[in-house]
């Protein structure tokens, strides 16, 4: 049987079901959500003379839950109008319409009687083939589907989302014994390509792969730390970022799932176990009572941590009263810092022989043991227990990767002599003879199943730059960037500046690579990934010329970056910008000039510079203004001042769209444009497009006149400005930036409606970039970024 997800539903508006139904609208599915029917009319309701049979009573809790969806931090839509997509039901009244989905997600209450019960009646309702699946984070899959339809069986499976759902990768698919193949099948390759999830197949055991390991982790580190007598604040301290895991580190995590969802979790766990493994789910008698308490972590506004006043302050474990925060310090913190690579920083750190090497090595090395003896139980392979602690809960490295960054022999031994039982599984790599779970052959990686090794499964769209450079090697590098043979025709170019910023280094590669690609390639990707696209120009650099007066040096700069964006855009051969998280200043500008953009759903696009006292100065201006007009349909009137003003505002606002989505209703992409909804698949998706555009015959643009707004125009956009700043919102210096930017976009001092070329419009950037950059309180502006990372409103 084939599938397809046309419509879906979502039974339970909570956070959870919620999110569920807005993610499932940010990748254009029609979702009805359903939830309970009230039992009782509020004391306002009854004051409006409602009754329990009006439909506002009838389906407000799942109106109200899109009513939230909206005002959520977070948010959990990638664009607010991705909203019209839900529509707001009751589990009484609506019920019939789940005979015309394709899927249907229970996310209610975690009670297994509540989901037989609503089961029996899905079951009476849905059509043959439909596809039903619970997103419990724990609750027998087997269980639940006792009594069902065989078709039910057949099309039943967990698929476990975790919170919040557009943000976390992880989606653990759970089969039952009698989930069809082809049901299980669709369902990853779905949660990959058109979910964007990294999926992992977990097995019926309590709490999943996930949550059992990362729960049992949390929980060991608790007991560790009232056991030797360290701060909430010292745990924090060295369990984030300085080993690889999120910066909310232990406590602040808890802080932010929640005790309550973290105690029933746990509860989950300690009533499917048995032993000493189930002696560790049970919560500590100080976090119950915090839980008495109602000291439930952030939505509380009072947890591990409160806030008092400007200052953050931690609780006590032992006297339950908040004091100022601590944190670690040791030699081996300092010596870690030092050392290149979080492989070589965890292993100092474990080793120490000081508080911080023993907090760390109690706390990983049962984690470590623990893993390695559910593997087999929770999962077939170490390889999906990995990707689920780094997809799920954030780590950099999984356990298993973790145990050979730190050496599955010497911290076997280590675990022999605190007297600890060597998982079988872990022996049997040691007897053969093996030294570490994944050895690297060939440029192919490998990891060990209990008797083998065996080729870790790659998904064709995930192309893994890093291992691509090893195998293929690259065509050309200098520091900034690298160009690479991607195959089939298609040439890549890679930042790897500082922070991906632009120096003459990438503008060098730019040149370089576009030259390359028309004589030899059929199109040019520009993308790589690193943590961000790119944060702009090399600020550093421009401030230190701008300090020097070197005003010509800085004029030759900025005029071969335009040159470079205008070569991009007039290239004969495709140029795609595959965009992803930071893509500011001239990390937009860079693909405002491409033929294709192609961004991945979290791109965060917008051109900044005013932030810093500047306007932008590659082409940004023209290019965004030319992008809005390019967006419009042909034969129909115009308004240049329209859309003078929304670039102005754009600009001078410094607005940054908050995903894809949006960076397309703010025209940094137009309607041809792509959005990824899988960051793992963007550099392949963009290569499609670039093969695409050339087997269609591709032709460069032509150079074209811009129709500008002129000296009415640039008055106009003055005008705000003015009030603005009569209105106290912006400074003097604010304003003086605002007049250069208008000026520029209004084509200067010449009529409305002037066809000007494009070189006139990039010398006018050109020269109001440079008069500013001389200014004292721009450079202050930029100075203040620099050193402290926000902007200075001067």
């Amino acid at each position: 049987m084939t599938y397809q997800i046309k419509k879906a539903a979502v039974l339970g508006s909570g956070v959870m079901g919620s999110g569920i139904a807005a993610h499932l609208a940010n990748i254009g599915i029609p979702v009805l959500l359903l939830d309970i029917v009230p039992g009782k009319l509020t004391v306002e309701e009854e004051a409006k003379g409602l009754t329990l049979e009006d439909s506002q009573i009838r389906n407000k809790f799942a109106q109200g839950a899109l009513q939230q969806v909206l005002k959520h931090k977070p948010a959990p839509l990638t664009t607010k109008s991705n909203i019209s997509l839900i529509e707001a039901g009751n589990l009484e009244d609506d019920l019939d319409k789940l005979s015309e989905v394709d899927w249907i997600i229970e996310v209610v209450v975690e009670n297994l009687e509540i989901k037989k019960s609503l089961y029996e009646k899905v079951d009476a309702v849905r059509k043959p083939g439909t596809i039903i699946s619970s997103n419990t984070s724990g609750i027998s899959i087997e269980d639940m589907i006792e009594g069902r339809t065989e078709d039910f069986q057949k099309h039943f499976l967990g698929t476990h989302f975790f919170n919040p759902p557009r943000y976390l990768k992880l989606l653990e698919v759970i089969p039952a014994s009698t989930t069809a193949k082809e049901v299980v099948d669709f369902m990853i390759q779905f949660g990959e390509d058109k979910l964007g999830k990294g999926v992992v197949i977990a097995k019926d055991t309590p709490n999943f792969i996930a949550n059992r390991i990362g729960t049992y982790g949390l929980l060991v580190t608790l007991r560790e730390m009232e056991k030797r007598g360290y701060s909430i604040g010292e745990v924090d301290s060295v369990t984030g970022t300085l080993i690889g895991r999120p910066k909310s580190a232990t406590f602040r995590t808890l802080d932010v799932v929640g005790l309550d969802t973290f105690m029933h979790v746990a509860k989950n766990a300690y009533d499917k176990t048995e032993g000493d493994e189930q002696k560790v789910f049970e919560l500590p008698s100080f976090m119950k009572k915090m839980i008495d308490n109602g000291w439930i972590g952030a939505k509380a506004k009072q947890g591990f941590y409160m806030k008092k006043g400007k200052e953050i302050l931690e609780l006590d474990s032992e006297t339950l009263e908040y004091g100022p925060q601590k944190k670690l310090q040791t030699p081996s913190i300092e010596m870690a810092k030092q050392q290149k690579g979080l492989a070589n920083r965890v292993k100092s750190l474990v080793y120490a022989n000081d508080r911080t090497g023993e907090l760390l090595w109690n706390i990983i090395a049962p984690t470590l043991l623990y893993s390695a003896e559910l593997n087999g139980e929770i999962s077939d392979d170490i390889v999906a227990i990995d990707n689920a602690m780094k997809w799920g809960f954030g780590w950099q490295q999984g356990p298993f990767e973790i145990w050979d960054a730190l050496g599955v022999e010497k911290t076997v031994a280590k675990m022999k002599e605190g007297g600890e039982k060597i998982p079988s599984f872990v022996q049997s790599l040691l007897d053969k003879g093996y030294e570490t779970f994944y050895k690297e052959e060939d440029n192919e990686l490998y990891f060990f199943n209990g008797k083998e090794y065996t080729l870790v499964p790659v998904n064709e769209k995930s192309i893994n730059l890093k291992s691509y450079k090893k195998k293929n090697g690259v065509i050309k590098k200098n520091s900034g960037a690298s160009l690479i043979d991607l195959g089939d025709g298609v040439a890549l170019l890679e930042f790897h500046s500082q922070s991906n910023s632009i120096g003459p280094d990438i503008i060098q590669m730019i040149n370089y690579a576009v030259d390359e690609v028309e004589k030899n390639f059929k199109g040019l990707v520009i993308g790589n990934q690193g943590k961000n696209f790119c944060v702009g120009a090399n600020l550093g650099m421009i401030l230190m010329e701008a300090q020097d007066d070197n005003i010509f040096e800085l004029d030759f700069i900025i005029r071969s970056f335009q040159n470079a964006m205008m070569k991009i855009k007039y290239s004969t051969k495709p140029v795609v910008a595959a965009p992803f998280g930071m893509t500011l200043g001239g990390g937009a500008e860079v693909c405002l000039p491409a033929a294709h953009i192609q961004a991945a759903s979290e791109t965060y696009m917008g051109l900044v510079e005013v932030g810093v006292g500047l306007i932008p100065g590659g082409g940004g201006n023209v290019g965004l203004y030319t992008k809005h007009l390019k967006g419009l349909p042909n034969d129909v009137h115009i308004d240049y001042q329209f859309i003078a003003n929304k670039v102005f505002e754009s600009i001078a606002m410094a607005k940054v769209s908050t995903s894809g989505d949006e960076a397309r209703e703010n025209n940094f992409l137009n309607f041809a444009d792509g959005v990824s909804i899988n960051a793992d698949h963007l550099i392949y998706d963009a290569k499609q497009v670039a093969l695409s555009l050339f087997e269609n015959g591709y032709k460069a643009p032509k150079h074209e006149k811009i129709p500008v707004t002129g000296d009415s125009g640039y008055a106009t956009m003055l005008l705000g400005a003015e009030g603005m700043k009569l209105s106290g919102f912006i400074s003097d210096h604010d304003l003086k930036i605002a007049k250069k930017l208008a000026f520029v976009l209004s084509g200067g001092k010449v009529p409305y409606g002037t066809l000007v070329d494009e070189q006139y419009m990039l010398d006018l950037e050109r020269e109001a970039f440079l008069s500013l950059v001389a200014e004292p309180k721009s450079q202050q502006r930029m100075q203040n970024m620099l050193v402290k990372g926000k902007p200075l409103r001067n």
